[in-house]
């Protein structure tokens, strides 16, 4: 899990069992940097508030946040991760 940033956008980009995924990286609750928080498994826990994210969805699993997390297209070229920000 390593947490990035482009453009004053924070992302969240995580390798679970060798597939990569991108999310955004703040909280949906109290924007929070989730790159601060506890991988386990296929979810995040958001060290502010203990709010969980699914990995694999970006569906919030665990109050107080609600709202799932935006996801980012990856693609992986000559050992590159490349994340797609809108």
């Amino acid at each position: 899990m390593k947490g990035i940033e482009h453009d004053g956008k924070r992302i969240l980009v995580v390798n679970l069992e060798g597939t990569v995924y991108a999310w955004d990286g703040t909280c949906t609750h109290e924007e929070y940097d989730l790159s601060m928080g506890f991988l386990t498994g296929d979810s995040v826990t958001c060290a502010l508030h203990l709010s969980r994210f699914n990995l694999l969805t970006g569906e919030a699993v665990n109050p107080p946040a609600e709202k799932p997390l935006g996801r980012h297209e990856v693609r992986i070229a000559d050992g590159d991760i490349l994340v797609e920000v809108a």
